[in-house]
């Protein structure tokens, strides 16, 4: 799989990784749980490391806890997880939990989910990157009317990651957002990939471009995948799903050459 640099360390990081909402909120009594050990175990054979989750996916955090701690070999995983509440002891509440439930004594990315309450938790935050407890600190959201509060907090604050809502039929932060993370230094990763599922939907009647298979694509997910990761500014793209298919159809956008701008924007005019 390729990866992308993050410009504030230069570390690389693949550029597919795994979401968790909805997917891992299941409890080993469901026999959904009994599929997840091969969504990661498809994650990573694949070379992501990416795992995404946040105390408000009900018990994504404690499932993905107890799945990675079975793993084996040992689990290379790029753990990312929010806090999401407000106050300053009760975030330290969250986050603290957050370590308990993944079972690790250091997450990889903490964001501050919806940027809810973000003034009191950076200097936690950061005092724990300091302490090396957490590794790199970003913020999150998924609406467009944020957007103004999002590009203020990024001219304001170094960070280190911007999680945000794009996909093909949801563009809105390529004019200002994209370009201002590029400018700052942030990596990005893309949440809700596919449009919140409609997308999907409306592509998987109509056929593939006839040039498709030349940039290594064989279904419309892999495509969506691939059109956000042709555009410089995406470090990492998180589709969620608890189907070991799935995550390796979803991987494979990793692979092979990205889009033209002619790919892309025959691609805008078709869902247009």
């Amino acid at each position: 799989m390729q990866t992308r640099v993050i410009p504030s360390s230069q570390e690389s990081l693949p550029i597919v990784g795994l979401g968790t909402y909805r997917g891992f909120d299941v409890a080993p009594h469901d026999p959904a749980y009994k599929q997840l050990p091969a969504v990661l175990g498809a994650l990573f054979e694949k070379g992501g490391t990416v795992i995404d989750s946040s105390p408000m996916y009900g018990r994504a955090e404690e499932t993905t806890g107890e799945l990675l701690s079975i793993h084996e070999p040992r689990s290379p995983a790029f753990l990312a997880t929010k806090v999401w509440t407000r106050g300053r002891e009760e975030g330290i509440a969250q986050m603290e939990q957050s370590f308990k439930l993944l079972q690790t004594d250091r997450i990889d990315l903490m964001q501050i989910h919806n940027l809810l309450d973000w003034q009191t938790h950076l200097p936690t935050l950061r005092k724990w990157k300091e302490e090396g407890r957490i590794r790199y600190i970003g913020i999150t959201h998924y609406t467009p009317s944020a957007y103004e509060e999002v590009e203020a907090v990024l001219k304001a604050e170094q960070l280190d990651f911007l999680q945000i809502n794009y996909a093909l039929d949801d563009r809105g932060v390529e004019k200002r957002i994209l370009p201002l993370c590029r400018e700052r230094g942030v990596a990005v990763i893309c949440n809700r990939p596919f449009g919140g599922g409609g997308l999907l939907g409306r592509l998987k009647d109509k056929p593939l471009p006839g040039w498709a298979a030349q940039v290594g694509v064989k279904s419309w997910p892999q495509l969506a995948l691939k059109f956000l990761l042709s555009h410089s500014a995406v470090t990492c793209v998180i589709p969620g799903t608890g189907n070991p298919r799935y995550m390796t159809e979803n991987a494979g956008a990793g692979f092979g050459p990205m889009l033209t701008d002619a790919q892309r924007h025959q691609l805008i005019a078709l869902v247009e």
